[in-house]
């Protein structure tokens, strides 16, 4: 009966997908043309920290000017002349506080090094069932979404029942100008809202082309550096002495190597751990299970831990050696060696409590360990039914039977600079993308083209659904 159910199940979703499949196509071919438009537009905006992100804030609020858009709801503002961050208004009638989406308008710099012959980084390309080009995955697709979103609403004449606020913003790749940073410092009551909704996080995964559960991000990771160091007074080669910088530090990252920090739990990883079981045939059913319960089992969790990167990555607190230099001259003995340690902070965990742990996992008072760059943690948002069921409502409505599971990303995006400020934020990118990212940052960044356009679709029947 197991077995007649499942393939029943099967059954169901396959038809249901590929129903979707061909509706997609199907879409008004106006429609699907501008997107592509939209797409084209911004990925051959060279919109790296060099050269700024005016031009695609200009590009997308002119856009929305055509669209009819008055001057009154279009705010063009930043640091300064190439840093500037749109912010869109969509007036609605007050009923509750407005809500906010995000995306970044800047990508990471594009080396043709590495990149597969007739692709360019900074031209769209469509290849293979698959667009090609800097930021079409990270993240202008996103960027296009919001835009091609706001223009169909205001173009239906919907009147939502909170204000909707779109900013679309510079720097989140790095540079000196972060613009979400900046509107909250500086102009907070520009995107004052109950919630936030971050499109670079979050979002359908896909494995092997096949579609596996749509995801919300609550909360994230903080990345933070820090310096192990050692000094000896050095001396002439040919001279050797067993006090030796380098040998005393690659002893401490040795002993470092085998020392793991505590395992830590939250909401979202509970119900993360709890949805995976339910879908995980293996043994690990048990041990997710068992990680998810209240207390949690630890030594579920370390067996999760040891077999998975990812599952040790949300578990606790990571920390690793990335960097390592030491001595002066190759016929001197070594005065000082170092090595940069990246850890990356769960929800929670302090600087602080880091730092001593490296200190007690180095086991040398000679290894002299420094904060390279003061981190500020940001806390995990907290579920929330509203926005958890509204996406569940419209992933069900898409993709019957697609799960939907909260996550929290063991890396950092934009979200963590609202949430230091006391911004509730999610991170639910509309649409699917491959579980290795589709290589972004990287030479070929790609993004599959049928999932694009039908991100489109997903992103308005939630904002919909948000605002009715």
């Amino acid at each position: 009966m197991r077995k007649t159910l499942a393939i029943i199940f099967a059954l169901i979703v396959l038809l249901a997908t590929g129903a979707l499949a061909q509706q997609n196509k199907n879409a008004n071919p106006a429609d699907r043309a501008f997107q592509r438009e939209l797409l084209q537009e911004l990925v051959e905006i060279n919109s790296t920290a060099a050269f700024g992100s005016t031009k695609a804030a200009e590009a997308m609020m002119a856009r929305l000017r055509v669209a009819g858009f008055p001057d009154s709801d279009l705010t063009l503002a930043g640091p300064s002349p190439d840093k500037q961050n749109l912010v869109v208004r969509l007036r609605g009638k007050g009923a509750a506080k407005p809500i906010l989406l995000i995306a970044h308008l800047d990508v990471v710099d594009a080396p043709k090094d590495g990149w597969a012959a007739g692709l360019d980084p900074f031209r769209l390309t469509e290849r293979d069932g698959f667009f090609y080009g800097r930021g079409a995955l990270d993240m202008k697709s996103g960027v296009a979404e919001l835009v091609d979103t706001l223009i169909r609403l205001r173009g239906e004449g919907f009147v939502p029942s909170r204000d909707i606020i779109v900013a679309l913003t510079a720097d989140e790749e790095g540079g000196d100008a972060n613009g979400i940073n900046w509107l909250v410092t500086n102009h907070r009551d520009w995107i004052d809202a109950a919630y936030c909704l971050n499109l670079d996080a979050g979002g359908g995964q896909i494995e092997k082309g096949r579609r596996l559960r749509m995801t919300v991000q609550t909360s994230e990771k903080t990345y933070a550096s820090f310096r192990a160091q050692t000094k000896s007074e050095g001396g002439h080669s040919s001279l050797p002495v067993k006090e030796n910088a380098i040998y005393q530090l690659a002893k401490g990252l040795a002993r470092f190597s085998e020392h793991d920090l505590p395992f830590r739990f939250n909401e979202s990883t509970r119900v993360y751990f709890e949805r995976m079981a339910a879908l995980e045939t293996s043994p690990l059913a048990a041990d997710m299970k068992a990680v998810a319960k209240d207390p949690p089992d630890l030594a579920a969790a370390a067996r999760l831990a040891a077999g998975s990167p990812y599952f040790n990555a949300i578990l606790r607190t990571t920390c690793v050696a990335t960097r390592i230099e030491g001595g002066h001259a190759d016929n001197a003995l070594p005065q000082t060696a170092s090595a940069v340690i990246n850890c990356r902070l769960f929800p929670g965990d302090t600087v602080e409590f880091v730092h001593d742990y490296l200190t007690e996992a180095l086991a040398d008072p000679g290894i002299n360990v420094s904060t390279l760059a003061a981190a500020r943690p940001a806390p995990a948002s907290v579920l929330s039914p509203e926005v958890m069921g509204a996406v569940e409502k419209v992933t069900q409505e898409l993709w019957p039977g697609m799960p939907v599971f909260p996550v929290m990303d063991p890396w950092a995006s934009d979200s963590i600079h609202l949430r230091r400020a006391g911004f509730t934020v999610f991170g639910a990118g509309s649409g699917f993308g491959e579980l290795d990212f589709g290589n972004a940052h990287g030479a070929n960044e790609r993004l599959p083209v049928e999932e694009y356009y039908q991100s489109f679709e997903f992103l308005y029947r939630l904002m919909k659904e948000l605002t009715q």
